[in-house]
Order: structure tokens, then sequence, then C-alpha cells
């Protein structure tokens, strides 16, 4: 599963640069880059080895995934949001905001995901293209931007963030935007017909249905930001402020940095008079989902989330052992994502070490609404079971303050939509993908953007 997963998504970044099909000698050259840079970060943390991640593709393999919810569940608790590190329960939305939610942040700035560097650089948005079009039948006005991000404290380094933003081009108001982690793919280009639970091509897509809605919507590539493998981490916004050195252990990693370009969207966006930037969604799919629950945590901003299939690191619990695991995370193939303090918990300390787990940072989202989401068929790599646990684990601090959470810790069958509360979940029939969730998200978001 992890092995399709990831030729999926390599398939769709050569499509979305329109590149030539990378030579025997880049990827060794690329392998070798980041082989260097995993073996400093070990080295810096004194780790010799790591325990092997679980092994999704030979059910017989001794880490073979465990897919057996009877052996999922090895811990007895999680870590509570709504209790302080010294032991003292949180009673109050003061407590919450001014003493709690500052320690969890901490333990994800340390050990998950790393700290943003103090003092980062201006970014200058540009408009590079304006094409009037229709989506759907809707007329539409699209803009191409450019995030320049000022580099003349290391000009060896550049990085230019890649956003389109598109809104219906009747609109004579701010209209609300829903965000994607995303591709923008060519003209005409459409995916071939994939597995069973995939929705008909007659449907209307999720960009027709949002604009149906009167709002618009935008795509931003996050590889524009930072690298998705750990040779680029001497490059993009993470090498650029590390002026082309290793990172340190607690330095941010890469879905931090997918968060913070989308944060720099945002920026843009509220600047924008075509844009009601308080009404401003972000929506990520897989290792997008986790940096778009990232940006949603950190962000207060965002005003609504929909977070597909984001698994390990994303939603899923660390703790409920199923499908991917810790040590698949940090592993050479995925380490770039987190700060390098997390390689830990794959040796010499465990899952059972992490002082938080993904229920806290789904509780860092409070109150704004998030919509989790994930497959059945062919998406259990990503443990939508565990995605749910975290959920509602996060209800709680929801409930704090003054809002409705999932209101049950039941597994809900397919298809079954729970979506009363600013918490929402919803598993579809299909595999791996975000589709089939799309008009469920959208009805859930209409509760809180204007029509």
């Amino acid at each position: 599963m992890k092995k399709a997963i990831n030729l999926l998504l390599l398939f769709c970044v050569m499509i979305a640069s329109a590149a030539a099909q990378p030579t025997r000698q880049m990827m060794d050259s690329l392998n070798r880059l980041t082989g260097l840079d995993y073996r400093n970060m070990l080295n810096q943390l004194h780790i010799t080895s790591l325990r092997p991640g679980a092994n999704g593709n030979d059910p017989k393999a001794p880490n073979a995934a465990n897919y057996d919810e009877a052996k999922a569940n090895p811990y007895s608790s999680l870590p509570d949001p709504l209790v302080m590190n010294n032991g003292q329960k949180v009673i109050s939305e003061q407590m919450w905001w001014k003493k709690r939610r500052p320690e969890i942040v901490e333990y994800f700035d340390k050990d998950i995901y790393g700290r943003v560097p103090k003092n980062m650089p201006a970014v200058s948005w540009q408009v590079t293209q304006v094409i009037r079009d229709t989506v759907g039948g809707i007329p539409v006005i699209t803009k191409k931007l450019t995030g320049h991000v000022d580099n003349s404290g290391f000009p060896s380094i550049s990085v230019d963030i890649s956003l389109t933003l598109t809104l219906p081009a009747k609109a004579n108001h701010p209209v609300p935007v829903i965000m994607e982690f995303g591709f923008v793919f060519p003209v005409g280009f459409h995916f071939p017909q994939m597995a069973s639970g995939a929705v008909s091509s007659k449907e209307p897509s999720w960009q027709q249905r949002v604009l149906g809605k009167g709002w618009g919507y935008a795509i931003l590539l996050p590889n524009s930001i930072q690298a998705d493998n750990g040779a680029g981490l001497r490059k993009g916004i993470i090498g650029l402020m590390n002026k082309g050195n290793y990172r340190k252990p607690d330095d941010w990693g890469t879905l931090r940095a997918w968060a913070w370009g989308a944060s720099r969207a945002l920026d843009y966006f509220e600047t924008d008079a075509g844009v009601n930037a308080k009404e401003v969604g972000i929506m990520g799919h897989s290792r997008y989902g986790k940096a778009a629950l990232v940006a949603m945590a950190y962000d207060p901003r965002f005003a609504i989330a929909y977070i597909s299939s984001s698994g390990e690191a994303g939603a899923k619990l660390y703790r409920h052992i199923m499908g991917e695991t810790v040590e698949n995370i940090a592993s050479q193939s995925e380490y770039h994502w987190m700060a390098g303090d997390f390689l830990r918990y794959a040796g010499p300390l465990t899952t059972a070490d992490l002082p938080i787990d993904a229920n806290e940072l789904i509780a860092l989202c409070a109150p704004r609404p998030v919509f989790i989401g994930g497959g059945s068929k062919g998406d259990g790599w990503v443990d939508t079971r565990g995605m749910f646990m975290a959920t509602v684990d996060a209800g709680p601090v929801y409930k704090l303050l003054g809002k409705k959470s999932l209101e049950t810790d039941v597994f809900p069958p397919i298809e079954t939509s729970l979506m009363d509360g600013e918490l929402a979940f919803r598993q579809h029939r299909g595999g791996h993908t975000p589709v089939p969730n799309w008009p469920y998200f959208i009805q859930f978001a209409s509760r809180y953007f204007k029509q």
C-alpha cells in the first residue's frame, strides 16, 4: 500500500512539473544526498540504528504491518490535552489558552515538527498572469502568483512559492476560499480510471462544487516551498534559513515548512479585495493532509480544514499501532517531514515515550471546524480508525470551548457522516483518495461560510 501511494504521488509530481523522467544518475544522486543528510542527523543524535518500520507490502514479513484491531492498542491511555504537565486539570478556557495550549505547542515544536526559525524573511507576492475562463460553466478569474522569499541573507538559495487563486468572475463582494495543497495539471489532463470507490467522471469536481457555492479556490504547490526529500533539506526555505547547512535536531521539517508556506499564502489573501480572508479553508490529502492539519493547528487564521487520509504524523494516533508506524516516519524516506528529534522515538525511545499524540494536534485547531476523512478498501495504511479515535479524544477541548465534538466514541459504519459538531468524520468506500468525501466537506463548510 505504501509503495502504491508513493508511486502515485511521484507520478503526480512528474506530470505537474512537466519534467522528463528522472535519469538513474539523478536518482542515485538524490538517494546519496538523502543518505548523507540522514546519517548526519543520526550522528547528531548519537544514534547508531533505528527500529525498522512496518512492511506494508509483505504480510508474511517479520515486521508486517498490523491490520488487526485486536492487536492495535498496546497502550492503556493517551496523553490528555486537558491535563497540565504538572498534573493539574484544565477547567477553564483561560487555562487552555494561557497555560495548556502553549505546553502542547512546545512539545510539537521540540519533538515532532520542529521549530520555525526566528526572524523569518518577508514574502512579496507578484501576480504573474491573469486568466479569464469558465469552470463548469461558471465564469472565473484565475490569478497565477509567485511569492518571492527575501533571500538577501543567503542569495545562493532562492525560494519562489507557486500559488493559483480562482474566484467567480461575477462576485461583487469578497468570497470564501478553499486552498488545497496540490498540483497544477496541464490543461485537459485527466487521471486514468481508478479502482472501485472512485466517483464517476460525470460528477462535478470539487472546484466546480466550490464555485457553485459562490466561493473561490486556490492551489498551493508544496514543493515550491520545500522539496519532499531529505536531499532537499539544504535547499528550499529550510536550507535558506540554515544558509545551506545541515539541520539541528530541533529545526523544522518539511511538514512545518509547507504549513509556513500556507500561512504566507493566507497573508496574500488578506490583501486581495476579492477574498474574504476570515473565511479561508485549508485542505490536503495524504502527506499533504498532514501538512494541512499542521497549518490549521498552528495558524488560527484558517477558518476550517478538510484533512484527508493524513495517517501517521497527521490525524492518526501514534499509539494506535495499525498500518504506518513511528518507525516508518523516522525512516530515510520520510524523516525529512519531521524534526530530527523525532527520530529518537524509533530508537532508543519508543512510541510510549512520546509526550503527546495526534489527539492533541487536532485539539490545537479548536474551536474551529475540522473534517477528518479517509477511505476503507485500499486505505488501511493511513489507519482511518486511528484517525477517528484521535478526533474523539480531541473532543473534550472543543466542549471546553463551547463547541460540539463527534458526540460518540463508537467507530461508525462506512459512509456514515458524523457532521453535527465542529469536529466531523467520514469514511468512504474508496481507496486512498479524497474525492468521495469532497461533497460532504463542502456541505459541512456551508454551515460556516456565506453562500
